[in-house]
């Protein structure tokens, strides 16, 4: 991928850019296998690759320069606003939308935040993309001065842009490097955005976690049904279920699953799918991950941040009746502290897929059988 923002040094982020796409993957494995260490027995599965480009669904754009003249992208050292409307890790579509959003940032008068100052309203610009190209838009604001002239503007960005189906105001007034604050304000009819993934149509809220990389979030769960289907649970509990990703691909007639998930709206997407997937075996838990539930399943399937499970959950797992578990990790480094911390599991088959082209990050997904 040629990118002019990375060869003027206006954008460093993606590190790995000037490495050929293959060399790129083939130093991810050779990482993620060593420090992941010896495991005897542990076959890897061949990686899951992307589109070197245009595979994002999500943009996070900060906004800076003035309301007349925003950009949109990131911050340079002294905290100006570099413009990257046009990065090649978005899809046309993205790209297309990103101008008609400035143009709102401008009729509405929304004040770009200035860090060095500590002055104006609007921090950033967060879209995300379904695979049909509908958009979810959010606008992160310092305090709701802003929300009138936002919601006296916004039906016209809509009678323009059909593809916008859900928009909302996150207020976020403190600061510090905090991308959004609890406070969200929808302001469309819509709340979700619908974003199919294989035969699964996933209901994403505002403050909603999904993967980057939907194509490869779509293998990552077909590769989690295929170990489960061969072990056959009647079980499943998914831990860090967000809007239900792993657990949707998991149901099967006579098996139960129950996700659990400490975001209320991530929680009330996943029930909505289930319910319109006549999924009856299927529920989900507004609960903290970390300290589980009793549950008598036989599968645990875990999904968790960058800092991985921790010794609390991982003291949870040894004592649970789970016979077989399967890890999703973005982080080798704590997949690899879990592990040691998981000595009644045996690791079988990985296989690392490539949500993140450009840069040094993957996701690993591991097969873990009870001794």
């Amino acid at each position: 991928m040629r990118c002019g923002y990375f060869e003027d040094g206006r954008c460093g982020s993606c590190t790995e850019l000037r490495t050929p796409y293959d060399a790129q993957v083939a130093a991810k494995v050779e990482h993620c296998r060593r420090v992941l260490g010896d495991h005897p027995g542990l076959a890897w599965l061949p990686p899951v690759t992307s589109r070197p480009s245009g595979f994002r669904n999500k943009a996070k754009m900060v906004v800076g320069g003035t309301a007349e003249r925003p950009t949109l992208g990131i911050l340079d050292p002294h905290g100006h606003g570099t413009d990257l409307r046009t990065c090649g890790l978005y899809s046309p579509r993205m790209q297309a939308l990103l101008p008609a959003l400035a143009d709102l940032v401008g009729r509405a008068g929304l004040t770009p935040y200035d860090v060095p100052s500590r002055r104006g309203e609007l921090k950033h610009l967060l879209v995300t993309e379904s695979p049909d190209g509908e958009h979810l838009v959010r606008f992160v604001l310092r305090s709701s001065e802003a929300l009138p002239r936002l919601r006296k503007h916004l039906p016209a960005l809509l009678a323009a842009r059909p593809d916008v189906v859900v928009v909302s105001a996150n207020l976020q007034p403190e600061h510090k490097a905090v991308l959004e604050g609890p406070e969200e304000v929808v302001l469309t009819e819509r709340s979700t955005l619908r974003v199919a993934v294989n035969d699964i149509a996933l209901h994403l809220g505002p403050q909603s976690f999904f993967q980057t990389n939907t194509e490869v979030a779509a293998a990552l769960y077909r590769q989690a049904a295929a170990w489960a289907d061969e072990v056959a649970p009647t079980d499943v509990l998914d831990l860090y279920c967000g809007v239900g990703g792993f657990a949707l691909h998991l149901a099967a007639p006579g098996r139960r699953v129950l996700g659990v998930e400490v975001s209320d709206q991530a929680v009330a997407s996943a029930t909505t799918t289930a319910a319109e997937l006549g999924l009856r075996d299927v529920a989900f838990l507004a609960g903290d991950a970390t300290t589980p539930p009793d549950s008598a399943a036989d599968l645990v399937v875990v999904n968790p941040p960058r800092r991985g499970l921790g010794p609390e959950l991982c003291a949870w797992l040894e004592r649970s009746p789970a016979r077989t578990l399967i890890y999703s990790s973005c982080r080798a480094e704590s997949l690899a502290r879990d592990l040691a911390a998981l000595p009644s599991y045996v690791a079988e088959r990985a296989r690392l897929l490539d949500m993140f082209p450009q840069t040094g990050h993957y996701e690993v997904a591991v097969l873990l059988r009870r001794r």
